[in-house]
């Protein structure tokens, strides 16, 4: 940490941005927009995790592509139910804030190329086929969600195919290069310039040499790739990363006249701090980039900024589709069912781990085995939904002729008395809206652990730095803002720091990120040193 003056700067901007994913870019817009000079700086070329995402962006409030889809929706509705998932991570005020702005954020990614259309998906899924674009994606026709506020479906999907996180993110990024935001490559930011309290610059470790850089590039990508089916191969990759960064980077001094915007993702790279602060969640697969390692949160921390909800980690444990899976039952290690099995797959993974030890042992019977062969290919699913399932029909699962015998293989005595109650149930104690009695042989268990290694589960970190909700601006554990120091997306505490749903995340690097980027703008310009 550099606190005496720099005299000798390499370069300079009105607002340096550091990071080039979905927050980065809309803060980066925003500061341009107002006619601040900005710099973005990004370790590799951009794109972060937005551009691997679903490129789903959580919007409501009475959308265009609502109305064109004939969904009702209006701001109060959009506010309740995220009260509901939200919680208490963000105030009031900036939650009403939040869904006021939904529909103007929207009209906003679409002026800058984001590609949206109102084809509404039919059925609950975690994620639409190809034929849909606007879906329900949390859990707002489920109880108790539907009673504080009547269902709509806010999932707003980039349209693309597949995963098209990189048709959300290419428009931002190339809207943000022509409206003159410039762009420096293959910097690592290493420190924060503060001066007089006021953080006033950024150094980074800038590689020069274009076969370096090359070698880095290839090895970015092969990580985020491999990581899924690989992650011992991956993290040999990301420290052959960071080698080629220590011995190739030089240092780059680069002053801030307004401010800096931290927004360099969060931080479940950073496998020995998810495991000090989150260890139930720390044997799920780290989900996002190399950048995810906390990078940003540590220099924020280092000049003096608080964090909050560093514990908080959504695990992805999806289970529709196939839909038949959430007719079956979800038990832990002692057969004690506790979790509507309907829900979204983060609320699920939370229950997973907070109330089922990292336990979920989901149980059908045939007749759901071959309702859930029937609804996956063809179309209706995608292949990272199609090859999941097929793995955990035919390979994890366990079989058996009748549920005490598969008790009896899984070692949990107590799971045939479970399964006897939840047939014979009338309403389900866990808000369940419609179930199978499980009762024609042969019977299965799928392990759907957090450790699950045929059926990994996919972990990203919700918590961050603390701001100012009015401003951006990170805040000291004393309350006060720090001069000169802003951030957005993950490397800070948003909308979704206390539970997600699909879109949430990405609404709120918008929300926040031309947030952050309008205050830098218009901060105070630093005395020149």
């Amino acid at each position: 940490m550099f606190y005496s003056g720099v005299r000798d700067w390499d370069d300079e901007a009105d607002v340096v941005v550091v990071g080039f994913g979905g927050a980065g870019a809309c803060a980066a817009l925003a500061a341009r927009g107002v006619g601040a000079d900005v710099l973005v700086v990004d370790r590799f070329t951009g794109g972060g995790a937005t551009a691997i995402s679903g490129g789903v962006v959580y919007a409501g409030g009475g959308t265009h592509i609502q109305e064109a889809a004939g969904v009702v929706d209006d701001v109060d509705a959009m506010y309740a139910y995220l009260s509901l998932e939200v919680g208490d991570a963000v105030a009031p005020a900036t939650l009403r804030r939040f869904c006021e702005h939904s529909r103007e954020n929207l009209r906003w990614l679409e002026l800058h190329g984001v590609p949206f259309e109102g084809s509404l998906c039919p059925v609950k899924t975690s994620y639409p086929s190809d034929r849909y674009f606007l879906y329900l994606s949390g859990n707002e026709a489920l109880t108790p969600y539907r009673e504080a506020a009547r269902p709509a479906a806010r999932g707003h999907r980039a349209v693309g195919s597949g995963l098209p996180g990189a048709n959300f993110y290419a428009p931002l990024r190339a809207s943000t290069l022509a409206a003159g935001a410039r762009l420096a490559c293959y910097s690592r930011a290493t420190e924060l310039v503060c001066e007089g309290g006021r953080v006033t610059g950024v150094v980074v470790q800038r590689i020069d040499g274009a076969a370096a850089r090359l070698r880095h590039r290839l090895l970015a990508r092969a990580a985020t790739k491999t990581n899924p089916y690989h992650p011992r191969t991956a993290r040999g990759m990301r420290r052959r990363i960071v080698a080629i960064e220590e011995r190739y980077g030089r240092p780059v001094r680069i002053r801030a006249r307004h401010g800096v915007v931290l927004a360099t993702g969060g931080f479940i790279y950073d496998r020995d701090r998810v495991a000090s602060l989150a260890p139930g969640y720390r044997p799920g697969f780290p989900l996002g980039t190399t950048s995810d390692d906390g990078g940003g949160i540590r220099l924020g921390e280092r000049a003096g900024a608080a964090t909050a909800r560093m514990d908080r980690v959504s695990a992805w444990r999806f289970i529709n589709p196939p839909e038949a899976f959430t007719r079956g039952v979800i038990v832990d290690a002692s057969g004690r069912r506790y979790v509507n099995e309907q829900l979204y797959g983060a609320a699920i993974g939370q229950a997973m781990v907070e109330r089922g030890g990292g336990a979920a042992l989901l149980v059908i019977d045939h007749a759901l085995w071959r309702a859930a062969r029937r609804q996956i290919g063809g179309g209706q699913t995608h292949w990272f939904q199609t090859a999941p399932t097929l793995l955990n029909l035919y390979v994890n699962a366990r079989k058996a002729a009748s549920i005490a015998a598969l008790g009896a293989r899984c070692g949990i005595p107590r799971l045939r008395d479970t399964v006897a109650a939840y047939n014979e149930q009338g309403t389900d104690p866990f808000g369940k809206s419609t179930h199978a009695r499980l009762e024609t042989p042969p019977f299965y268990a799928i392990d759907c652990g957090i450790a699950s290694r045929r059926f990994p589960c996919p972990t990203l970190t919700l918590g961050g730095l603390v701001l100012d909700e009015e401003s951006g601006a990170v805040r000291r554990p004393d309350g006060t803002s720090i001069p000169g120091l802003f951030a957005a997306g993950r490397a800070a505490v948003g909308v979704c720091s206390h539970q997600y749903v699909s879109g949430l995340s990405i609404a709120d690097c918008v929300f926040s990120g031309r947030r952050a980027g309008n205050h830098a703008a218009g901060c105070p310009p630093a005395a020149r040193p």
